[in-house]
């Protein structure tokens, strides 16, 4: 066996336990190039067999018979653009006359079993131009987030999306959002991952956690405003809504119409004011929603009214005070009684990890795409923290956020812990900080009874 041989099957070897073992050193290493070069020589006989390419032009057609040529092969679409990613290959194509967005996309499949490609995305970049994301293994078996990621101003990175994207929380896009998940499904890794973007941030987080505070109290050195109970609850929502009237009346009293102000600058919410006298926005985590639903009595029923009224008064109006509502829960559904449908309405973003029914699925992606609400269904049990992601422009994705722990959470806010603001509609709520068992809800438990 001779020297070359034996570096061949060396080189054969540890390319197969990178695959394996790290499957992104693989790729960045081996995969990039034999896939493109797989994509450059595959591309024009694949795109025939996939139905996407058009018949010449006329003028090509008389061109040929007028010259006794041979007739030209149908054309595929453009290939503007190559590049590979860290998680994949981006494919920029100029589409041809005839063809749109929706071709590529039916056809997502069949280019990837035809680029042995793990996945293929598509999304239209502007008229006639379409990205295709095709990634070369599975990245969210293993979620990996990149060292550098685009974040800014209410801005923070929570998961991976399939196609290797980075998915971005953004409260000044999409202020409200609903976040379900049965338990064990990974939905609290997202909120502490939710928590643990936020955190670095100059913002004022406020927690409702109803489960006597197990979730959210351990971070509580970076909460402005915690409540453990629905009494609680509803006296802090209540202080919210009059911290968002007097915010309005700040943006008006600043609003600066005058004829010589320039349309840009005339405020129309917190963002348009001076930095000086911008207050301090505020994300709002409600754990369980369900819990702040419930009745029993008619005094619990009255108290449920006034908390889900509030809620959708945050909902409807808070985006220009800058309060933003990040409503989480197992199970959501129209037997929570009136004004859920409403408040469902208002919250735009949606998340779903798996559930367990399909009522759940159909509240948080029924009104957006019938698709999303299969896939949201078909998650497996395994799969902790995968979860379906859209909004209501239609769009959804697979993502997965990393896995972090209640540890890794609570240091991170301990860090952080002197970000948290002193607002003074909250104080009364502001959690104590003190020692570990300071940490604890006051209420005492009541004694069991035979």
């Amino acid at each position: 066996m001779t020297a070359f041989t034996v570096a061949l099957v060396l080189v054969v070897a540890a390319a197969g336990l990178l695959r394996w073992r790290l499957p992104a050193w693989y790729w960045l290493a081996f995969g990039a190039t034999l896939a493109a070069l797989r994509v450059l020589v595959r591309y024009r006989s694949v795109m025939d067999a996939c139905g996407l390419t058009v018949p010449p032009a006329r003028w090509r057609l008389s061109l040929a018979r007028a010259t006794n040529r041979p007739i030209p092969e149908p054309r595929p679409p453009r290939i503007r653009r190559l590049r590979p990613t860290r998680t994949g290959l981006v494919l920029r194509l100029k589409l041809r006359p005839g063809q749109d967005i929706f071709d590529i996309a039916a056809a997502s499949d069949r280019l990837r079993h035809s680029f042995s490609m793990f996945g293929v995305t598509s999304r239209e970049v502007r008229s006639g131009v379409v990205e295709v994301r095709m990634t070369g293994y599975d990245v969210l078996k293993r979620v990996q987030m990149p060292a550098e990621t685009e974040t800014r101003a209410m801005r923070v990175p929570v998961a991976l999306r399939e196609d290797g994207a980075v998915h971005y929380r953004d409260y000044r896009a999409i202020p409200h959002a609903l976040t379900l998940g049965a338990t064990e499904s990974g939905k609290s890794v997202y909120q502490r991952n939710l928590v643990a973007g936020l955190a670095p941030l100059d913002v004022a987080l406020v927690g409702i956690d109803c489960k006597q505070g197990v979730e959210l109290f351990p971070l509580a050195r970076r909460f402005s405003a915690l409540a453990d109970s629905p009494d609680t609850a509803a006296e802090l929502l209540d202080a919210l809504v009059a911290r968002m009237a007097d915010v309005y009346r700040l943006i008006r009293t600043q609003q600066r119409i005058t004829v010589d102000v320039p349309d840009a600058e005339i405020a129309a919410d917190i963002w348009d004011l001076p930095d000086e006298l911008r207050p301090t926005p505020v994300v709002v985590l409600v754990d369980e929603v369900a819990e702040l639903a419930l009745y029993a009595t008619k005094e619990e029923e009255r108290r449920r009214d006034r908390i889900i009224t509030a809620l959708v008064r945050l909902a409807q109006l808070g985006r220009a005070a800058g309060i933003y509502l990040e409503i989480c829960g197992q199970r959501f559904g129209s037997e929570l009684g009136k004004g859920i449908t409403m408040l469902r309405a208002q919250l735009t973003g949606r998340t779903a990890h798996r559930l367990n029914d399909e009522t759940s699925a159909n509240m948080a992606f029924g009104d957006i795409s019938p698709d999303a609400v299969l896939a949201a269904i078909q998650i497996p049990a395994e799969l902790r923290g995968l979860a379906i992601a859209g909004d209501a422009s239609g769009g959804w994705h697979r993502i997965r956020a990393p896995h972090t722990s209640l540890r890794q959470a609570v240091n991170l806010c301990n860090r952080y812990a002197d970000r948290a603001p002193d607002l003074p509609e909250l104080a009364p709520f502001r959690p104590t900080t003190g020692t570990a068992t300071d940490l604890v809800p006051s209420a005492k438990a009541s004694p069991a009874t035979a």
